[in-house]
């Protein structure tokens, strides 16, 4: 079954593209992992997922952490760790009543490369990756359907100077962001958040 649908087609016809965008698809996608996807996976600090709701209205947000955070878990299975944020959920819980996502993983430096992975995605309270990533809430697992490679011509050329101090780690707890200080959210913050308020040490400010 083709990835295209008619307003695919529509304009590859309009374009003269639906030749190049055939042989993409039959050289370019995939139902499992390479061992280079892999391994750009495994190392990706971020990514982006996109989500829609039970009506179909999209959504995408930022994932980051320390390298590992996402992993590839089979030949066609990734997972990554649900990290706490700012209580909205929308992204999970769009998962919730939509499971279909779609993830863009970008390596900018050492030859910029893009991913683009769409499948199906739950969530995992119990799941055995819980004890393996420090501070994680969730463990969302995500059977792929369909794999490739994007162009990356106009990936602008950037590097990471240094990882958040907000990303969950062995051994660090992250402090409470800034926006969590402010007088206008504080009674609604979760008793955890309440907690640390009163620890010093996890207060900070944000640059």
């Amino acid at each position: 079954m083709t990835i295209y649908h008619e307003g695919s087609r529509q304009l590859q016809d309009r374009f003269d593209s639906r030749r190049i965008a055939d042989r993409l698809e039959e050289v370019n996608v995939r139902e499992t992992f390479t061992d280079y996807q892999r391994d750009l996976i495994d190392a990706a600090p971020m990514f982006w997922l996109a989500t829609a709701d039970a009506d179909g209205f999209p959504d995408v947000s930022y994932k980051g952490g320390m390298p590992g955070f996402v992993r590839v878990v089979g030949p066609a299975e990734l997972a990554f760790a649900n990290y706490d944020g700012n209580g909205m959920y929308k992204s999970l819980g769009n998962v919730l009543v939509n499971p279909r996502v779609g993830l863009l993983f970008i390596r900018w430096t050492e030859g910029p490369r893009r991913i683009r992975v769409q499948g199906h995605a739950s969530l995992h309270e119990d799941d055995a990756l819980m004890e393996e990533w420090e501070g994680a809430q969730l463990v969302v697992r995500v059977q792929a359907q369909r794999i490739f490679l994007n162009c990356p011509r106009y990936l602008h050329r950037m590097e990471l100077r240094e990882h958040s101090s907000y990303a969950p780690r062995a051994g660090h707890t992250p402090p409470v962001p800034d926006w969590k200080l402010r007088p206008e959210y504080r009674d609604a913050l979760p008793a955890r958040d309440l907690a640390a308020l009163d620890d010093p040490a996890k207060t900070t400010r944000e640059e």
